[in-house]
């Protein structure tokens, strides 16, 4: 059983090391195998000479094996268990290992790893104890081990040295480039569950026209059109309607060490948001549909009743779903079979604040989606619509309409002293208006103008909206302006609904899905196909993949598909991933930093006195001026790093890994821009360390401002609303009249119904929580162990604490009572870019990378 282990070379000696590693995922609750008591494989010690001091022994080793391979070590069996490693996580096991090592063979570089059991496991890592004139080396591993029949080349793992191409040691370099040789594959035949291959693909997986006509979706990427991101490629076959189209199964193929396996059922959101989908979904549209024929919300209590007395449901509801303990959580059924959901934060301490006309601003700079407001640059707004094919798409509003509201400037005086802001939802929704609203929605293209006032705060000032004309493409618009008091002020709060909508949409569309999710996939699938795992720059992304091809995956399976949770709740329905395709032509990587976003909006400018090289306009911007902490942190962090690595821009230039990466980036993953001229040359380091800083800025803290506030914000249906499906009610008809007595069933009316606002609460809950064993900026799952390089290492440490410090900075921002955009008429404080969090639901923390 322990072959290689007995024997012992006169000349040499036993290494011995630990093998961590854990069972199958933990999620196969009824697939659990016990490998506890048994050798889980044999492992085989590749040997290169990698020392400084041995090289003679790397030619000797060069020339013996002919081909510029390292030495390969005996066989050797895992050992007994060990049970006291203070540092084994939850389902860990840890094993002893001995290889037989002797002076000829150098340092120890990289292991390889058969499997013999049926099952796969998780190997965490090989710790190599004691070698001679080294110490201890580490290999981190983190990978899934299938049986050795399902693979073609062994599995092979390298220590935890880093190197740039040049450096690699001759020894180990053959096995460096044969593993990458494997993760990029061939590009043919479909996917099996045990592969690691990455490989491109266009979005041609979201419809199903083989079931029926009106599940069909066109392709998005590969076309001026349609450009979009590339995702990763599964190889399942076309489907028979449409050749273009890849027919959707089951099973989903994703490189397989892409879906990590957390150590809790209840940690792993990405498969609870499946079931969740799958299973819970489809049961409460069916309560609420038979629930004494009430499919709508009538008052502002019945929604606040989700909150304080539930919903009831059959008796059996929660036993039939998945035995997962999230749910019961989420639920909180309290004995009587009755559903409640956590109370959003927005209206946690006031019920009504969310109205007021402040509170509607503020969340324009710190709510959800607080990237999109641009300062006004000429009046009226105009359009960038092809006026043939859209008519005149200019703005209506005139100055007449501001002015009385501008504290006694002109519109031309506002303008010059940067007080006037625009939301803009307009030339992203007009082409699409025909078509959404000849389904059950019914839409507008919106612009709300906003005036920055003495205190900091933005009030609105106007909404426009608009919608094509009856029998041509040109617009009629019209402009409401805020009222307080009698049938206006109704009219004026459903012309804010209008607006939310079309904000929701975007930002889950673009801001979120987009914008965060689809752009950054391209770059783990360049990374993983031409930086070996060695090589620094891999190992300075590496933490912000984490999860991302997965919840990806998930995404367009249950998601963003056709007919899926995102067409079947919001606006923009069957058109939703069509329309930030179209957005995607706007989309500019260097301008994804937060300095070149503020700048390119206009709510920022140029100034080298400021801290961070840029003066905010506003103020009291909490999104911008957090973000900027965050955002100098990150980059000096990657500065310091990049600069340990590489020493001149000639290093840049000469590094072959890191080019081939770029340019596959470019010409393949975002391909459908590749001709664009703003894509970083990678010509200099400090291309490299800003293109490296935007994407963990995108990864980081870009998602967790997007994302983590969408459950204590929209998790309170009136205040972000997905859906329109009224147009505003005209002077004289049943619906202004129904409006003028019953203003809170005739706004109900308007927005997402009762069921769609359901699913909506169920879904967006569990996107906005965190897992208990989240991965947050500053921290790394490896610990300390992620390279053998000390100066990196402590240099990730400091960027740690000066998180802890920016932690604290923001704290006493919030404390800060002159700041009222930080917690608004709601008093809900501006938290989501506070570095660390508690798992849960918590409105802040910053995980490394986009995992749910």
């Amino acid at each position: 059983m322990f072959s290689g282990v007995a024997g012992m070379i006169n000349r040499g000696q036993k290494l011995k090391g630990t093998v961590v590693l854990m069972q199958k995922n933990v999620l196969d609750i009824n697939e659990l195998t016990a490998v506890k008591s048994d050798p889980v494989g044999i492992i085989g010690g590749v040997f290169g000479a990698v020392g400084g001091a041995v090289g003679t022994v790397v030619d000797t080793a060069t020339s013996f094996l002919g081909s510029g391979k390292g030495k390969v070590g005996k066989q050797t069996f895992l050992e007994g268990l060990l049970s006291s490693i203070p540092t084994l996580g939850d389902k860990q096991s840890a094993y002893d290992i001995h290889f037989e090592w002797n002076t000829d063979m150098g340092i120890p570089g990289a292991f390889y790893i058969e499997n013999f059991l049926q099952h796969e496991f998780y190997l965490v890592s090989l710790t190599l104890e004691d070698v001679p004139n080294h110490g201890s080396i580490h290999f981190v591993c983190n990978s899934w081990i299938y049986n050795d029949k399902k693979y073609k080349s062994d599995r092979i793992f390298f220590a935890n040295k880093t190197y740039l191409p040049s450096e690699i040691p001759a020894p180990l370099a053959y096995y460096v480039e044969e593993e990458l040789k494997t993760l990029r594959g061939d590009g043919k035949g479909e996917r099996k569950e045990w592969e690691r291959v990455y490989d491109y693909d266009v979005y041609n997986d979201l419809g199903d026209p083989d079931s029926k006509a009106a599940l069909a979706r066109p392709v998005l990427g590969g076309s001026s059109t349609l450009p979009y991101p590339r995702r990763g490629r599964t190889g399942r076959k076309a489907t028979k309607k449409d050749p273009k189209s890849e027919s959707r199964s089951g099973f989903v193929y994703l490189p397989r060490d892409e879906s990590f396996g957390h150590t809790k059922s209840s940690d792993f959101l990405v498969y609870i948001l499946k079931s969740a989908s799958q299973n819970i979904v489809p049961r409460l549209r069916s309560v609420v549909t038979g629930q004494f024929n009430q499919p709508e919300f009538n008052t502002f209590a019945d929604v606040r009743s989700l909150y304080d007395g539930g919903i009831k449901v059959p008796t059996n509801f929660l036993s039939d779903i998945a035995p997962i303990p999230l749910f019961k959580e989420l639920f909180r059924s309290d004995g009587e079979s009755a559903l409640k959901f956590v109370p959003p934060k927005v209206v946690q301490v006031d019920h009504s604040a969310w109205m007021t006309d402040e509170e509607f601003a503020r969340e324009m700079i710190a709510g959800v989606n607080p990237h999109i407001i641009k300062k006004l640059e000429e009046f009226p707004p105009k359009s960038k619509l092809d006026s043939q094919l859209y008519g005149d798409n200019t703005s209506t509003i005139t100055k007449e309409q501001l002015e009385p509201n501008l504290g006694g400037v002109t519109v031309e005086q506002a303008l010059q002293n940067n007080k006037l802001y625009i939301l803009d939802h307009h030339d992203i929704l007009f082409p699409y208006l025909k078509k959404i609203n000849a389904t059950e929605t019914k839409a507008y293209a919106t612009r709300t103008i906003l005036f920055l006032q003495n205190d900091g705060t933005l009030k609105p000032l106007a909404i426009e909206l608009s919608k094509p004309q009856d029998g041509s493409n040109g617009p009629v618009s019209e402009v409401y302006l805020p009222a307080s008091e009698g049938v206006e002020a109704r009219i004026w709060l459903l012309a804010k609904a209008y607006v939310v909508v079309n904000d929701s949409c975007y930002h889950q569309l673009v801001s979120h899905w987009l914008n965060t999710h689809a752009v950054v996939e391209p770059f783990i699938i360049a990374t993983n196909r031409h930086l070996s795992v060695v090589h620094p720059i891999h190992k300075l992304l590496l933490p912000h993949y984490r999860d991302t091809m997965n919840i990806n995956s998930l995404a367009r399976n249950v998601l963003v598909n056709a007919e899926g949770i995102i067409e079947s709740t919001f606006l923009w329905g069957g058109y939703s991933l069509e329309m930030s395709a179209v957005s995607y032509r706007d989309w500019v990587f260097p301008d994804q930093g937060l300095p070149n976003d503020l700048l390119k909006r206009g709510v920022a400018v140029e100034d080298p006195a400021s801290p961070h090289g840029i003066r905010l306009l506003i103020e009291d911007y909490p999104y911008a001026s957090d973000g900027l902490e965050i955002w100098a942190a990150i980059k000096s962090w990657v500065t310091e790093y990049v600069n340990f690595y590489y020493k001149s821009d000639a290093a840049i230039t000469q590094d072959a890994e890191l080019q081939a990466f770029w340019k596959e980036l470019v010409e393949v993953g975002h391909g459908d821009l590749k001709n664009a001229t703003w894509w970083f040359k990678m010509q200099t380091r400090a291309e490299l360390i800003e293109a490296s800083t935007i994407l963990i800025w995108i990864a980081s803290a870009l998602h967790a401002a997007v994302n983590f506030g969408q459950y204590p914000y929209g998790g309170y249906i009136l205040n972000r609303p997905t859906k329109s499906r009224r147009f505003m009610p005209v002077k004289g008809s049943p619906e202004y009249d129904e409006l003028a007595k019953d203003y809170e069933k005739a706004y109900l009316r308007t927005i997402t119904p009762k069921n769609d606002t359901l699913v909506d609460l169920t879904i967006i809950e569990v996107l906005s929580r965190h897992a208990s064993d989240e991965q947050y900026l500053g921290q790394r799952i490896e610990g300390d162990l992620w390279t053998s390089d000390a100066a990196p290492v402590e240099a990730y440490k400091k960027f740690g604490r000066k998180l802890a410090e920016i932690e604290e900075k923001l704290v006493q921002r919030n404390n800060d009572e002159s700041l009222r955009n930080r917690y608004g008429p709601v008093k809900l404080p501006y938290t989501l870019l506070y570095p660390s969090s508690e798992e849960g639901l918590t409105f802040r923390g910053i995980p490394n990378s986009v995992s749910i």
